[in-house]
């Protein structure tokens, strides 16, 4: 890929994304320029960890750059547009990793003919193993939302979707990995509560998580007969579930998912 990539924003999110772009060898990294509103310290560590290229002079990147990657805080977001309208060509293709920033609202800001294309990445981007969701704008043509699908598919494996289903996918593939770290946290609390050691707890779930994730990609069998299959009447997992029953765990998860929404819906109007 001949192109030079500018990230505006350099938290865990464009740093998990960086790193899989440079471990794809997709472009150069001196073909990657990294920019923040204010930390040297955060950009002399990924300058030093992947060899990117870390500036200060905005007008001076987005001179360089084909792609701009908009990685900052939500509450940023709208300066950075603002700032950008003055500066954005045609040539260049906008893409968000902004949770609850639209589609609407960067080309209602960035103006007409001006590429945008949303995303919804998560960190485990970092070790390649992301799950992204790709929108695109009104102004989008075909080769570049399959740069954006080329991009991502660096960090993980992709999705295009329609930009309603947006917040849907920030809940449960966005913030998802959080929600089923949570779910090992208590896993092994409960283990080591019980007497085992902290180590063995965690690098045991570890892999059941790991084998858990591949069952899903490679049995061919949906979750709900996953589960049946391996739990037997009167046994140990028919035990363990009875209890996340009795303790309406669907209905917490499903208050989980639909909190995540809402805060993703509540964002993006707050950025209208």
């Amino acid at each position: 890929m001949d192109k030079t990539i500018a990230f505006f924003g350099a938290g865990n999110l464009a740093e998990a994304i960086i790193a899989g772009i440079t471990r794809s060898n997709i472009v150069s990294n001196e073909q990657v320029l990294v920019t923040n509103r204010s930390d040297n310290t955060r950009l002399d560590l990924l300058s030093e960890k992947y060899g990117v290229q870390c500036n200060r002079n905005k007008e001076e990147m987005i001179q360089e750059a084909n792609i701009i990657i908009l990685a900052m805080k939500p509450k940023d977001a709208g300066n950075y547009l603002n700032w950008l309208k003055d500066h954005i060509k045609p040539h260049h293709v906008v893409i968000s990793v902004i949770a609850g920033l639209s589609i609407e609202q960067m080309e209602k800001t960035l103006g007409e003919g001006i590429p945008v294309i949303r995303t919804m990445p998560n960190t485990s981007a970092l070790i390649g193993q992301s799950a992204t969701a790709i929108s695109k704008g009104s102004y989008v043509p075909l080769s570049q939302l399959y740069l954006a699908e080329e991009l991502f598919q660096t960090v993980g494996i992709t999705k295009i979707v329609d930009e309603r289903d947006m917040h849907t996918i920030t809940a449960i593939a966005g913030s998802g990995p959080a929600f089923f770290y949570y779910m090992v946290e208590s896993m092994e609390k409960a283990a080591v509560e019980a007497g085992l050691d902290q180590e063995t707890a965690l690098e045991l779930l570890t892999q059941t998580v790991i084998g858990a994730g591949k069952m899903l990609e490679s049995s061919g069998e949906n979750p709900e007969q996953l589960r049946i299959n391996i739990t037997s009447p009167s046994g140990t997992t028919e035990a363990g579930l009875n209890q996340l029953i009795a303790n309406k765990f669907d209905k917490a998860v499903k208050a989980c998912v639909n909190g995540a929404r809402e805060r993703s819906i509540e964002i993006t109007n707050a950025q209208k």
